[in-house]
């Protein structure tokens, strides 16, 4: 059961823009990432929650989408993600950025695992303006956005497909708009003495 939800957990780029979600829904996640391990236990991490629609449709437009498709704009018109939450680094608490680079993974990942655990679903989005984040959220100075995570009901069709050794890993869309990501076989990425 746990692999079908990690399997269920893609990096969506199009959503059910009618799912609306609550303050609780991401304090929920929120809750789940709290337990994630933290490098010497710091937990430097705030979280900010955007829900409210207006707010979410501009934290949208600081937000870049799908780099290694740049010939397509996505999402696609009124398939945006309905929620976001931003990962925030409190300076005073953990002051080397790429120290904690893995932790924002985890707590990032594990709130993504919370969402696919309900039939929901995401993306991790590095592409966006630290700086104008910080202004558009009027974050206080010592908080540094780290990462965006958006949220929403997924509305697009995702295909997982297995590849072989040294076959080309980008992910692609095929003319019906069928997202589909390569994964290299297990055989091909474990080490064993034999």
């Amino acid at each position: 059961m746990f692999l079908d939800i990690v399997k269920h957990s893609r990096s969506y780029r199009g959503y059910d823009s009618s799912y609306l979600f609550t303050k609780e829904m991401l304090l929920s996640y929120v809750d789940c990432a709290r337990y994630a391990p933290s490098s010497v236990n710091a937990q430097p991490f705030r979280y900010y929650l955007v829900w409210e629609q207006d707010e979410v449709a501009t934290l949208q437009t600081a937000t870049g989408w799908a780099r290694a498709l740049p010939e397509l704009t996505l999402p696609h018109e009124g398939k945006c993600p309905t929620a976001f939450i931003v990962i925030c680094q409190d300076m005073n608490l953990g002051d080397s950025l790429p120290r904690y680079q893995k932790d924002v993974g985890i707590v990032a990942q594990t709130m993504l695992l919370a969402a696919a655990s309900e039939g929901l679903g995401g993306c991790m989005i590095g592409n966006y303006n630290a700086k104008t984040v910080k202004e558009m959220l009027s974050l206080p100075e010592q908080l540094s956005p780290v990462l965006i995570v958006a949220f929403g009901k997924p509305d697009e069709a995702i295909e997982i497909v297995e590849v072989d050794e040294g076959a080309n890993i980008a992910y692609y869309r095929d003319e019906n708009d069928v997202h589909y990501v390569p994964k290299r076989k297990l055989e091909d990425i474990v080490l064993t003495k034999d």
